[in-house]
């Protein structure tokens, strides 16, 4: 299986891929973003970022009431009873303010009080729908994955494409919502290549692998002499702000980065792929509202779900075109956790085997990695 058989040339972005990035620099500035499907179109605006931006702004320009879109992990933690496989909607009245939209989708900001949840009317949501796409735009922009949605009145003889035009606005199709990431990982490029000698790895060559989406870097850490005729000696590693820069004690990725390094330059040759997924890929804002989660009692899955994220959501096929890219087929994997091997061998790389990557544990993150033994499945 080749993991780029379904995607263009990497040299070319289609112009619907463009309009996503351009979406999710227009979301994070908290503008309005128009997104389409087949029959509707409907205006967003992430609902973290409401302010210059209102509920009531939506409602005057889409000509209908706007709902709050939420996940279904995050309804469950509001104390809603409702389906966790699918996204939410809940209907705003006059009585849901932008700033209760903030309390609501945000735990770190104050705790929603359970009586209030009684006013809230929740409407189905279609898992392919509008609301949805909105939700998936938030968590490419490394937002809070909640956004008010408003569904604009039936245009009459005014076509979308005309309608987002004269308001000014960027019109997006949720097709191109749904296949962004995709698009994103097959499109990497190596943009950089220079020796860096490592405290750990005196031969050592850093690839910058850029992403057409204008996103953060990922880096390739090639060290020592590699046989790319046989199963190379491979670690899959996360970036951590806190944890790799800092010290942090709350997690074991600082460990495990200096770690690996050591390892593979012991071993004579292998690769570190250090990617640009902080947090388990909620980016370092989200990672550090679910810390604030943690010190009220949380532990590490709890407090993503908390948030409304899934309890991982880090991608692999950019690691696997990263890997397709240095002539890597076969890995020996350094890992405790087992998704990683078979979400990598989904990708297209053969796993040869997995090499257990642990180290001891302090005060700090005693919790964090039993948490991720007992409900993750990771192998200590």
């Amino acid at each position: 299986m080749t993991i780029h058989q379904d995607f263009p040339s990497p040299s070319v972005r289609a112009p619907d891929q463009i309009d996503v990035d351009r979406a999710i620099s227009e979301l994070r500035r908290g503008g309005i973003v128009a997104i389409r499907d087949r029959d509707n179109v409907a205006i967003i605006v992430a609902a973290e970022l409401l302010g210059p931006v209102g509920s009531r702004d939506l409602a005057q320009l889409a000509g209908s009431a706007p709902v709050l879109a939420i996940t279904g992990q995050r309804a469950i933690a509001m104390g809603l009873k409702v389906d966790p496989a699918t996204a939410q909607t809940i209907a705003l009245t006059a009585a849901v303010d932008d700033d209760r939209v903030h309390r609501l989708v945000d735990p770190t900001s104050s705790p929603v009080e359970t009586q209030s949840i009684g006013d809230l009317t929740v409407l189905p949501a279609s898992p392919d729908g509008l609301g949805v796409s909105a939700i998936k735009l938030m968590k490419l922009a490394r937002l809070l994955p909640a956004a008010v949605v408003a569904l604009v009145a039936p245009l009459g003889p005014m076509t979308a494409g005309r309608w987002a035009a004269a308001h000014s606005l960027l019109l997006v199709d949720v097709a191109a919502i749904a296949d962004y990431s995709d698009q994103v990982a097959v499109r990497l490029t190596q943009a950089a290549t220079a020796h860096v000698p490592l405290a750990g790895a005196d031969d050592c060559d850093v690839v910058a692998f850029r992403p057409l989406d204008g996103g953060t870097e990922h880096l390739a850490l090639k060290i020592g002499q590699i046989d790319f005729d046989q199963p190379v000696l491979v670690r899959l590693h996360s970036q951590c702000l806190t944890g790799d820069l800092l010290g942090s004690l709350r997690c074991d990725c600082g460990d495990q980065l200096q770690g690996a390094i050591k390892e593979i330059n012991a071993a004579g040759g292998g690769v570190l792929l250090y990617l640009a997924q902080e947090g388990r890929n909620i980016g370092l804002i989200n990672k550090l509202r679910a810390y604030a989660l943690q010190d009220q009692g949380l532990d590490t899955v709890d407090a993503n779900l908390a948030l409304g994220f899934d309890a991982d959501e880090r991608l692999y096929r950019p690691a696997a075109e990263m890997l397709r890219q240095l002539g890597v087929g076969s890995v020996r994997l350094m890992t405790n956790n087992p998704e990683k091997l078979g979400q990598l061998e989904a990708c297209g790389i053969k796993i040869a085997d997995r090499v257990a990557h642990v180290f001891p544990s302090n005060q700090h993150n005693q919790r964090y990695l039993a948490t991720k033994a007992q409900r993750s499945g990771h192998l200590f």
